[in-house]
């Protein structure tokens, strides 16, 4: 089968500027994800989607294919996974005649992923050919029951339980919620193409632990990082 490793890397960075490329213990932080895909057996292509011509040289020198640039306009920070997808689907096929089976979504933000899950991943969603796709997700430490909205200067719920009381329940009464984690998504062409979603109506949920699920997002994500790697 053909699957694509596919890693979406824009230049734009507000908290964080040029974070793709910041280096976390002397390598980029793009370097981390290129190399685990690198390493993962079910792993057949790797393509950096960027709108950086430094971060596709980067993306090189780490051994993945940067076959195209993405345009500005669907690099922002407020681009959606259809855009870029789209956009990648359209040039494999017009420029390549290729459309692989399997896109393996892989946010350069997640530094502790194994090659090992992105495999166990994949092996998940080839066990279920009915499956739209695959989403990796954590167990969430903030449950929606203990979150509140400010309205007219009052605190309101916001998810309203079946008990008025819900949200002085303690965490062990409340139902397991989990929370994506920008780790390892998986879709299909046909996902996309049919039904205009990368995620669909069927979605197999892939749970990680807590390392492989940091996505670094802040200064503050980039020193825990560090430390972890230290030790």
């Amino acid at each position: 089968m053909k699957i694509l490793a596919f890693i979406p890397a824009r230049a734009g960075s507000k908290r964080v500027p040029n974070k793709n490329l910041k280096p976390l213990q002397g390598k980029p932080l793009i370097a981390y994800t290129i190399k685990a895909a690198k390493s993962a057996r079910h792993i057949n292509r790797i393509v950096v989607s960027t709108d950086s011509e430094e971060i596709a040289s980067i993306a090189r020198q780490y051994g993945a294919e940067v076959p195209f640039i993405r345009p500005g306009n669907i690099s922002q920070s407020d681009s959606t996974e259809m855009q870029f997808f789209e956009h990648a689907l359209d040039r494999f096929r017009l420029n390549e005649n290729y459309e692989p089976d399997m896109i393996v979504l892989l946010y350069p933000t997640s530094p502790f992923r194994k090659p090992e899950s992105i495999d166990r991943a994949v092996g998940e969603m080839l066990k279920h050919p009915e499956a739209d796709s695959l989403r990796s997700v954590r167990l969430c430490h903030e449950h929606p029951y203990k979150m509140w909205v400010i309205e007219d200067g009052y605190l309101k719920p916001f998810v309203s339980g079946q008990s008025p009381n819900v949200h002085t329940l303690s965490y062990q009464l409340l139902p397991t919620v989990y929370i994506q984690n920008a780790s390892i998504y998986i879709t299909k062409p046909s996902t996309i193409r049919n039904k205009k979603s990368p995620t669909g109506d069927v979605i197999i949920p892939f749970v990680m632990d807590e390392l492989e699920s940091i996505d670094i997002n802040t200064p503050l994500d980039f020193k825990i990082a560090e430390m972890i790697l230290k030790e």
